[in-house]
């Protein structure tokens, strides 16, 4: 779903490292909000206060080996029972809901933590449908068990589906591209070439026989892709744009009041530079201001500075309108607000429920992995996705959660991989 995931929370740190159809198409003349001013229209936001909690302990184990692989590779073992959690209602059905969108994926799909079959998953994924909403903290205890991996220390960042201001046609006010896919970006999967490169793969374009490094960002704002009608929208603002890019979905909010969602289309292979470390490192902004909403205000205050600084993020996405159900995570399925995770799939199966015990009380609970992203690598790695809206933003924008996570596996899971261990 995200082009960056792990940054809203963590682009906040890391800018260091998407539900309904769309509302009828419209056309308006009138000039976006703030217009005669001269400046751009912007995103409210609430203040918003992060609610303490205490986590619970993770299950004393030896540490990990730091180059571990997968799950198994990291270490698993049983985590406390089931029924010993703390499993709110409210949180339970969101996951529940989630989790029965991730089934029909979960039963087929090959699983690269080497934790579980597609088998293994059935007896939950049979039963979801016609288990009752009222409920769903029964569901979880019923069919899954916990597991702990690796130490079980886990840290979580936010993201969210951002809503700027946009058009459809270029107006005053609305000056920024939103650029679909061009038809001259090639993507080449290195595995096809070399087992020695399998997994990785890059992104230019064709100039004679050879295969080049496509625009960057500075190229492109100006004016590399003009004039060849890949417009598929304008926003008014390059500061929300930049951040939304980043997300890689989102809405444009029309003059009309109508909206227009769009997704992740690819990216034109530059690597991706978070500028909020850039900021911090060069004492722009003090260790607290690194947030989504501190960011920004810099870049404000600092119009010139910022671009240069948006620039040295050399990565550029693009976008395509979506008008299904969504947004779409990595499993190419709708996600849910409160409720999906994006994981590293190499230590969290995509579609599995995972227990959040953090000290951030507003992630306590069960959620469903089924985003992966650029950030978000390595076991007890996880960003949560808050939905869409200005409390979705305020939230996902200062989060940073500490403490214990634990997998919920389909049962007997555990036992199967240690017999399997102590047969090796």
């Amino acid at each position: 779903m995200r082009a960056w995931r792990g940054v809203a929370g963590p682009a906040l740190l890391a800018l260091a490292a998407c539900s309904g159809g769309i509302v009828p198409r419209g056309a308006s003349d009138a000039p976006p909000p703030r217009a005669e001013q001269g400046q751009p229209p912007t995103s409210s936001e609430p203040g918003y206060r992060p609610v303490p909690a205490k986590p619970i302990a993770p299950v004393a184990t030896a540490t990990p080996a730091a180059d571990a692989a997968n799950a198994v590779s990291a270490g698993v073992i049983a985590g406390p029972p089931i029924g010993s959690l703390d499993i709110g209602e409210a949180q339970a059905r969101r996951a529940l809901g989630a989790f029965r969108i991730s089934c029909a994926s979960l039963v087929r799909r090959a699983d690269p933590s080497g934790l579980t079959r597609g088998a293994d998953w059935q007896p939950a994924c049979a039963a979801a449908p016609g288990w009752r909403d009222d409920d769903a903290a029964g569901f979880f205890r019923r069919y899954f068990e916990t597991a702990q991996i690796g130490t079980g220390a886990a840290f979580a960042t936010g993201y969210f589906e951002p809503e700027i201001l946009g058009s459809r046609t270029r107006r005053a006010g609305y000056e920024v591209p939103v650029y679909r896919r061009p038809p001259d970006l090639i993507e080449a999967v290195l595995g096809q070439f070399s087992d020695t490169l399998k997994g990785r793969k890059i992104r230019g374009r064709v100039e004679g026989t050879s295969l080049v490094p496509y625009a960057d960002r500075a190229a492109i704002e100006e004016g590399a892709l003009a004039g060849r009608g890949l417009e598929i929208a304008w926003a008014a603002d390059p500061v929300e744009f930049f951040f939304l890019q980043i997300q890689g979905s989102g809405r444009l909010k029309l003059p009309d009041g109508g909206v227009m969602r769009i997704g992740y289309d690819s990216q034109n292979g530059r690597d991706y530079t978070g500028i909020g470390k850039l900021l911090l490192d060069r004492g722009e902004l003090a260790k607290g201001q690194a947030s989504m909403q501190g960011i920004m205000t810099w870049l404000r205050a600092n119009p010139e500075k910022g671009r240069a600084v948006m620039r040295e993020n050399k990565s550029w996405v693009f976008f395509r309108e979506l008008t299904g159900p969504g947004p779409l995570g990595a499993m190419g399925l709708p996600v849910t607000g409160r409720a999906s995770v994006a994981a590293d799939p190499a230590f969290v199966p995509l579609g599995a429920p995972v227990f959040l015990s953090l000290d951030r009380a507003e992630t306590a609970g069960i959620w469903v992995a089924q985003d992966t992203g650029g950030a978000i690598k390595g076991a007890n790695r996880f960003d949560t996705f808050w939905g869409a809206g200005a409390e979705a933003r305020a939230i996902a924008g200062g989060m940073s959660g500490r403490g214990t996570a634990f997998l919920l596996l389909p049962t007997g899971t555990v036992a199967r991989l240690a017999d399997a261990q102590a047969r090796r």
